[in-house]
């Protein structure tokens, strides 16, 4: 009435966005409080299946878990890593079990879809839930209804719920392994060297690989340095091979890297000091320092309040050699022999070249494939004279003559020791003996 009976338009003015403010106001608090837990049945027993595959279908919803992950570095909530389709999945909600008091309580999940989808119609999304204050869940449910039978859905086991001591400073993450995947001899050597440099951990998602490919992996994994986790997305999504949507039909980018990518920054947050983010045949190669160790203990020195920590990569083709360490036996591996490959491509006219990452796990939220898209603290690119990217494949530049390529001879600084530790694995592997040929 106070409002009605103004008549300077000043005033009308200011009414109008008073209770337009107080209509946002308390908007805002509906949507704050429709997100809170909300206890729907007690005295229950936690029943349900527990999931254990790496990738998890919701029935009738076009949603896919990976996996749960508990996040207090803002709120208490848990965190479910998985796969939407970016515009028909509107609302999830997650469904909890507390005992021992059998109260059953569902949350309205908020639904992030990563940004970097390349236009493909299903993309990484983190399926954000706050948990019950009073209770620290151990598993979750996800349904399209906050309506239901908790003892139909699948339930998730809720990682990283107790903080842990570091067990490993570096952990590598290679995404999305396929296509039958054979280039054996450079597995090996990229393997070698990561742990020449100091890493303990390689994690792999691996979609499918040749035999002579599973004997590898069967001996790191005794070893104790690869985890495998099975990672059959083109049993639920159709596949590209390309990052970017070719308008063929298919439904996620390149063996929906992204999602493993993210999830392997997660499921490493509580165990490892730092990831590394790059492809198989990468390998960040310091220039002023001996390892990785040393190099980031000079690089957070000198970055203080930096989480990530971007490498510049660079082209060394597969198909310009050079006649040094033409080892007769490996010529029997499948793959190609890194040590012949020295020559890398020149920069490129008005080209960024792409960035791979060291990454502290805890401060990331979301990340993609050549940069973070949320984190916590700063990320630097690092100079080309502290470290590079060695990237051993196909030619970029493929019309360059040779002695346009610059000759980088960096790698062997190490090849004693990679030399002898490659033999060493050819030989318990019983590679050194095959004649098989991709």
């Amino acid at each position: 009435m106070m409002c009605a009976g103004k008549k300077s338009y000043f005033a009308a003015a200011v009414c109008i966005l008073t209770v337009t403010s107080l209509l946002t106001v308390s908007y805002l608090k509906l949507q704050i409080l429709s997100h809170y837990p909300k206890v729907i049945q007690e005295g229950r027993r936690c029943r349900g299946e527990i999931a254990n595959s790496t990738i998890t279908a919701l029935k009738g919803n076009k949603t896919f878990i990976i996996s749960p992950y508990f996040d207090d570095r803002e709120s208490k909530v848990t965190r479910l890593i998985g796969i939407v389709h970016h515009e028909d999945v509107k609302q999830l909600y997650c469904w909890f079990c507390c005992q021992p008091n059998g109260k059953i309580y569902v949350s309205k999940a908020k639904i992030d879809v990563h940004s970097d989808r390349f236009g493909f119609p299903y993309g990484a999304a983190d399926i954000v839930c706050l948990e019950p204050e009073n209770c620290d869940p151990n598993h979750v449910s996800v349904h399209q209804s906050p309506h239901g039978n908790i003892d139909q859905l699948p339930r998730f086991e809720i990682k990283n719920r107790k903080a842990e001591t570091f067990s490993v400073d570096f952990t590598v993450c290679i995404s999305a392994m396929f296509g039958n995947y054979n280039n054996v001899l450079q597995f090996i050597q990229s393997v070698e060297m990561y742990k020449i440099l100091g890493v303990q951990k390689v994690v792999i998602y691996k979609n499918n690989c040749s035999h002579l490919m599973e004997k590898v992996l069967k001996f790191y994994i005794e070893e104790g340095t690869v985890e495998i986790i099975p990672w059959p997305i083109n049993s639920h999504l159709k596949v590209s091979s390309e990052w970017r949507f070719m308008q063929d039909g298919t439904h996620i980018g390149y063996y929906g890297q992204i999602t493993a990518l993210n999830d392997c920054i997660y499921r490493n947050m509580e165990r490892s000091k730092f990831v590394v983010l790059n492809d198989a045949d990468e390998i960040i190669l310091p220039l002023k320092h001996p390892d990785w160790k040393t190099m980031m203990n000079s690089l957070q020195e000198k970055n203080p309040g930096t989480s990530v920590f971007l490498f510049e990569n660079h082209i060394f083709p597969e198909t310009v050699s050079t006649p040094m360490f033409n080892i007769s036996f490996w010529n029997t591996v499948p793959g190609v022999n890194i040590l012949q490959h020295v020559y890398r491509e020149p920069d490129r006219k008005d080209v960024i070249n792409p960035r791979k990452m060291i990454v502290d796990p805890r401060k990331v939220i979301q990340t993609s494939v050549h940069s973070v898209l949320r984190a916590y603290g700063n990320s630097v690119n690092v100079p080309m004279d502290v470290a590079l990217i060695y990237h051993c494949r196909k030619a970029l530049q493929s019309d360059l003559p040779r002695q346009s390529l610059i000759r980088d001879t960096t790698l062997w600084r190490y090849n004693s020791s990679l030399i002898m530790n490659v033999n060493k694995v050819l030989s318990q592997t019983k590679l050194k003996s095959e004649t098989t040929f991709p």
